[in-house]
């Protein structure tokens, strides 16, 4: 990728989203946004109750994460969103096409012993199978590519690095 492109940093809870982003935003030299901050407050409290959203909970929020990826076309950034379905990806390409996902992928009882570690995070351990259940992997017509969550978080963003140089100019 040579041209400043919108990536988005997908997967269930517990993959290091909040932590892979903002380091590869920073290799990349853009901004980073998180996604979790684009949701309602209503979200968040249906969450911590242990809830999961359903789709007209999250279509306001992919909406706005949408917003800020079309505002940052051509400049470049990265955002943090789960984006576990076809659907859910399909709406934030509406809104910013040439997007690009890098899916942190791994193993469900290494995802959820981080998830256990976490301090202060809304997203409980309890909803962790609702969200594998919830997830549609990327499909070969999705520009992103899968980087294994195994290792450090330099190990993770210097392999989702390379991921991304060996991708294909994106067309937007």
């Amino acid at each position: 990728m040579s041209t400043p492109h919108v990536v988005v940093v997908m997967g269930v809870a517990g993959t290091g989203k909040t932590t892979i982003g903002p380091l590869l935003a920073a290799r990349l030299g853009v901004p980073y946004a998180e996604g979790d901050d684009f949701h309602p407050q209503a979200n968040i409290d249906k969450m911590s109750a242990g809830t999961p959203l359903d789709d007209g909970d999250r279509w306001p929020w992919l909406d706005a994460i949408g917003a800020w990826a079309h505002g940052r076309a051509g400049l470049g950034g990265v955002v943090s969103c789960s984006a576990l379905k076809r659907s859910y990806r399909d709406r934030l390409r509406a809104a910013a096409p040439g997007l690009v996902f890098v899916h942190l992928a791994g193993d469900r009882a290494v995802i959820e012993d981080r998830m256990s570690h976490r301090q202060g995070h809304f997203m409980p351990t309890a909803l962790l199978d609702s969200q594998f259940a919830t997830l549609q992997p990327l499909q070969a017509d999705e520009a992103g590519v899968v980087v294994d969550v195994s290792g450090s978080p330099e190990e993770i963003t210097g392999r989702a690095m390379s991921a991304l140089t060996a991708l294909p100019e994106p067309t937007a």
